[in-house]
């Protein structure tokens, strides 16, 4: 698995209710675990937020 960057994934949202950006994906307890102790190497269910796929898909 590759180290990921959070800022640049599909599932890193803003929450307007808790004012701050958090992880959208359902996670399992062991995975949150890993996740907020930072023993992760890489998430495996990163996804590029890249808005403009769509748009190269369809030229």
């Amino acid at each position: 698995m590759a180290v990921t960057n959070c800022d640049m994934c599909s599932y890193y949202v803003y929450d307007e209710e808790s004012e701050c950006y958090t992880c959208d994906m359902d996670l399992d307890e062991d995975e949150l675990v890993k996740f907020l102790q930072g023993n992760n190497q890489g998430c495996a269910y990163f996804s590029m937020n890249d808005e403009y796929a769509v748009v190269r898909k369809q030229m």
